[in-house]
């Protein structure tokens, strides 16, 4: 893997984290029915555990790079 692909893999972690943070933030915040919290809340959450493993592919990826 080049430099590039896991710049973008680091962006794509970073973004993931910032669009599911605002959502649960504004589920928290706002009032909505049960079930569509649980269903956002599952969403979120497997969102945040597939960023954060691209976000360790690009990590990885660029600690090998930089030896």
């Amino acid at each position: 893997m080049n430099r590039k692909t896991a710049n973008v893999l680091l962006a794509a972690c970073i973004w993931t984290v910032f669009v599911w943070g605002v959502a649960v933030k504004n589920l928290v915040v706002n009032p909505h029915p049960a079930s569509f919290r649980v269903v956002h809340a599952i969403l979120a959450a497997v969102s945040l555990a597939f960023g954060a493993y691209v976000g360790k592919l690009g990590w990885t990826a660029r600690r090998s790079l930089n030896r």
